[in-house]
């Protein structure tokens, strides 16, 4: 029977092999491993990938970046502890603990109904006298932004963070929404993760954060070097967050070649799109997403006989994610208002393969077999 895995990295690792070793001798012989040259070209890059005169610092991984954006803008008198951030439920559980362990009071909120992204409308209905931030996650690859959300960032003073761990390359204008370029260029600040599985990924941990905000990205720069802005002189209670020269080195070579990446997979994702015809099979709708994951729900509560179903056939699935985070045994403490939705988001979504170790005649043969799913 023929397989169809969900992800190999090592298969997809394997297209950049050249360039990567290459990279990794040009580490080994700098003699540089911390910061560098290969940081600095690595940020100017990111830098002008994103566009909009955003600068990037790179960092160790994307949790990292969203926990340094608000420990920054708390140093710089911006935000105080138990100040409220208003997140989607549905999000990964990084994006949660980034705010407690800032100090800063989480406001879990379900997201739309469509795009399972927060809307702007959304996060307004949350906003109380204590809102000073919204953290909108492009979940799955796509923006969440919206008319609303650029209110709430330009008219409401409401810090706007982009948790774009999932969405490197995705663009408002694809999706037809004014007041930004690219995802990480929107909001106030942004954070990125190259998680190996992520569309842009290093062979290891990584992150970096973005801001066109000169004295936030110094003062997170600082921070992530153990509070140092001069050497052997600590300004604030920083930590240990650096992204390591190899990784920063390989990432480059890759950055080259994301743009063609993200659109092999809205290749693919259009084409699952064109495809599936199943009632029981609901497709997604993310305009403008880079598709990180091809994320379907499955309705009447058959997900376990659908997922057992395309394991019968050799097709690999998953859940992104099956267990929200206000259901997780470190945040049961957090009071919420009702998360129906997210509730039942965790009870229907899987993610279909969409790498580029799924071959366009793959996403049509599993396609047959969602369609004769019954």
């Amino acid at each position: 029977m023929k397989r169809y895995p969900f992800l190999e990295l090592g298969g997809i690792n394997a297209r950049y092999a050249r360039q990567l070793r290459n990279a990794a001798t040009r580490v080994i012989d700098s003699g540089r491993y911390i910061g560098g040259e290969e940081n600095r070209d690595f940020e100017r890059n990111l830098s002008a990938f994103i566009g909009a005169g955003c600068e990037a610092v790179g960092c160790g991984n994307g949790y990292d970046a969203l926990f340094l954006i608000l420990r920054a803008y708390m140093e710089l008198g911006r935000l105080t502890t138990g100040d409220e951030v208003i997140i989607p439920a549905n999000t990964f559980i990084a994006t949660v603990l980034s705010v407690v362990n800032a100090g800063l009071k989480p406001i879990l909120v379900d997201p739309d109904p469509d795009t399972m992204n927060l809307s702007g409308e959304i996060a307004a209905r949350a906003l109380t006298p204590r809102t000073r931030a919204v953290i909108t996650v492009h979940l799955y690859g796509s923006p969440a932004w919206d008319e609303e959300m650029l209110h709430l960032a330009t008219d409401k003073g409401i810090f706007v963070i982009e948790d774009a761990a999932q969405a490197i390359g995705a663009s408002a204008l694809n999706a037809g929404i004014s007041g930004g370029f690219s995802v990480g260029s929107l909001g106030h600040a942004a954070a990125f993760s190259f998680y190996p599985t992520k569309n842009l990924g290093a062979l290891g941990d990584g992150g970096a954060v973005a801001s066109s905000d000169t004295e936030l990205c110094r003062t997170v720069r600082q921070i992530a070097n153990y509070g140092s802005d001069t050497r052997n002189h600590y300004r604030y209670l920083g930590v240990n967050s650096r992204l390591d020269s190899i990784h920063a080195a390989m990432l480059s070579d890759k950055l080259k070649d994301l743009p063609e990446t993200n659109n092999r997979r809205r290749q693919r994702a259009t084409l699952y799109g064109s495809l599936i015809d199943n009632p029981l099979v609901r497709t997604p709708y993310n305009p403008g997403s880079v598709w990180h994951q091809y994320v379907v729900r499955i309705g009447s509560g058959r997900r376990d006989d659908f997922r057992n179903y395309m394991a019968s056939n050799g097709v690999e699935t998953d859940i992104h994610y099956p267990v929200p985070p206000h259901r997780q045994p470190c945040l049961s403490y957090l009071t919420h208002a009702p998360l129906s939705l997210t509730e039942a988001l965790a009870s229907e979504i899987v993610s279909l393969p969409i790498s580029d170790c799924t071959s366009l005649d793959d996403v049509i043969e599993i396609s047959a077999m969602i369609n004769n799913f019954k």
